[in-house]
């Protein structure tokens, strides 16, 4: 028996990608089992995440996404632009689709540019409200956490967010998790080190729920970070979002837009 896959990264947050268009290849079952083995940096193929692609009663294609801890993620962003690219590239689609997700129907547009590939998103909308995140109490999200003043939104999956002088130097392994798991986040929260870079300009670094640990990118969480930014009145409505792993290019307007590059890495095969 022979797995194929193509692993591709999102501003080096990168995944396992299986095709699954044509027939299932993992059986549903074994989907959560199959992402905790095959994410591991040493033992498997080395992932944030496993992506599969496969045919929608609702859109042009569908999306599934399950995490290093066996979860199932509602969306990703930086996950959506490599399935985008996938697709492009295999020619289930052309230059615009529709991509069905468990946070709901996004809206696609790529292209490549010289030899790089671009698509922009359009993000769920940013709920502030607690109901909406989730989390416990009423109105909007802003609670003292571990001596940190904490934001909160819901960009397709929940994140907090904190703004600091100094990211490099702050102790996110340390505190993401007590954040991420805080009672007043009945699902848990992803959680984001935002730094104001200058005019409609910041830099963040993401502590990711389902991975356990900081990641290179996180597309949501810089949505969450802009939105919050913008909502507090500290950006524009275009924000330029410096992840660890390249920037991205956030518009918050009637529509929320994500802007960011794709990169295939190489295709592999698992033989059994």
């Amino acid at each position: 028996m022979e797995i194929t896959f193509v692993k591709m990264h999102g501003n080096g947050n990168d995944f396992i990608l299986i095709d699954e268009y044509e027939k299932t290849v993992i059986p549903d079952e074994m989907k959560p089992q199959f992402a905790q083995l095959y994410c591991d940096r040493r033992f498997g193929i080395g992932a944030d995440g496993v992506l599969y692609l496969s045919r929608s009663g609702s859109a042009d294609l569908k999306m599934r996404l399950f995490q290093p801890d066996e979860s199932e993620a509602p969306m990703c962003g930086n996950g959506i632009r490599c399935f985008a690219k996938y697709a492009f590239d295999t020619g289930y689609v052309e230059k615009s689709c529709t991509v069905e997700t468990m946070a709901g129907i996004i809206n696609v547009v790529m292209d490549y540019t010289d030899d790089t590939f671009l698509a922009t998103i359009q993000m769920p909308e940013p709920l502030f409200n607690r109901a909406d995140i989730p989390a416990t109490g009423e109105g909007e999200y802003r609670e003292t956490i571990e001596g940190y003043m904490v934001y909160a939104v819901n960009t397709g999956v929940p994140h907090a967010v904190i703004f600091v002088e100094d990211p490099e130097s702050f102790p996110l392994i340390e505190i993401g998790p007590a954040i991420r798991h805080h009672a007043s986040f009945p699902e848990g929260a992803n959680v984001n080190i935002v730094k104001r870079e200058g005019e409609d300009h910041i830099s963040i670094r993401t502590y990711e729920r389902g991975v356990e640990d900081e990641t290179f990118s996180c597309g949501t969480g810089a949505t969450a970070a802009a939105a919050i930014a913008r909502h507090l009145g500290y950006t524009g409505t275009k924000v330029k979002v410096d992840t660890r792993g390249g920037p991205l290019v956030i518009t918050l307007g009637e529509k929320t837009l994500m802007e960011g590059p794709a990169e295939t890495v190489f295709k592999g095969a698992i033989t059994f």
